[in-house]
């Protein structure tokens, strides 16, 4: 018998990998995108919001629910790290599409979590691609939550290498380590995609070829908004080619075999030098000492991903027209 497709939100910055991803999702019969809920990361939320918006009409799904999530930190700070630099200061390669016609939703996209998880309780996974304000907001308004939710898949962390946005830290989590740290010691079942997983995942300007060549209308859109993407990873890794970081973590909802994991505690360092940084207790000692790490439960943590099959699934996919 056929299984129903998962149930997903994504939560999402657009973004040019957002964009791949979330046409992604609407590719993979697997799960059924119940809602975008929308960040601040590759650009401000009330942008953020526009282009899910955008990409739901490129997509001619506009029967799915856009829920603006917070402009803020989750400790109310305004001063937002914004990576325009790396998707185009319109976040979708500079393109300065027409703005969409469709409104969000009146809800909040912490409501609209929170909503979505009691009427499925236990059948809704959320995927979420910026920095995790929404989630812990989520968690603060319905302590439930953490119960109803089916999973939290995140992109974010950097275990044991070098984070993207300085040595320490990961962009997203970086964005808001104070609400990183709320998820992720929450109990909920979470599977947390690092930059150490989706470093190892890339298509390279051959494969932008192929999107070019493509006459599939996703393909056709996204080789036209990946311009500045591949310039900006040229530049700053002298790498011919992009990393696929929020694509590999929507197929982590997608198959979950694609990966392996490893479980423990994580906790995120919060100020200082190092702030943004996510550290993995593996359990494999007993400390004397009673800290901060003490009766947090585990998660799960993404240590090897398959690259060729995540690459060959997400361009058979985008060529599909």
């Amino acid at each position: 018998m056929a299984t129903q497709p998962k149930k997903i939100i994504i939560d999402t910055d657009p973004g040019v990998d957002d964009a791949m991803a979330i046409f992604l999702a609407l590719k993979s019969p697997e799960v059924e995108v119940i809602g975008l809920t929308t960040i601040f990361g590759n650009v401000y939320t009330s942008l953020a919001t526009k282009n899910a918006l955008h990409l739901l009409e490129v997509a001619g799904r506009t029967d799915i629910p856009v829920a603006e999530g917070s402009h803020v930190t989750i400790t109310k700070g305004t001063k937002l790290r914004i990576a325009d630099f790396v998707h185009g200061n319109d976040g979708l390669g500079n393109q300065y599409f027409p703005p969409p016609k469709g409104k969000p939703i009146e809800q909040s996209a912490a409501a609209f979590l929170v909503e979505q998880a009691n009427l499925y309780p236990g059948k809704v996974t959320v995927v979420a691609l910026g920095p995790l304000t929404n989630i812990a907001l989520a968690i603060e308004l319905d302590p439930a939550f953490v119960k109803n939710i089916g999973q939290i898949i995140l992109l974010g962390g950097a275990f044991a290498v070098n984070g993207n946005v300085n040595p320490a830290a990961e962009a997203n989590i970086f964005g808001d380590p104070d609400a990183a740290d709320i998820v992720f010691t929450c109990g909920a079942d979470i599977l947390a995609i690092g930059i150490n997983v989706t470093h190892q995942v890339f298509i390279t300007d051959e494969d932008r070829n192929k999107l070019a060549q493509s006459n599939a209308k996703y393909a056709q859109y996204l080789h036209k908004i990946l311009g500045v993407y591949y310039d900006y990873h040229h530049d700053a890794y002298n790498m011919r080619g992009v990393y696929l970081h929020d694509p590999t973590t929507l197929l982590a909802a997608v198959d979950p075999t694609l990966m392996t994991y490893i479980e423990g505690v994580v906790r995120v360092q919060t100020t200082g030098i190092s702030k943004g940084l996510t550290l993995l207790f593996n359990k494999k000692k007993r400390y004397a000492e009673v800290t901060e790490w003490n009766d947090k439960p585990s998660v799960k943590v993404a240590v090897t991903v398959d690259g060729p099959t995540v690459v060959k699934m997400v361009m058979e996919r985008l060529l599909e027209s």
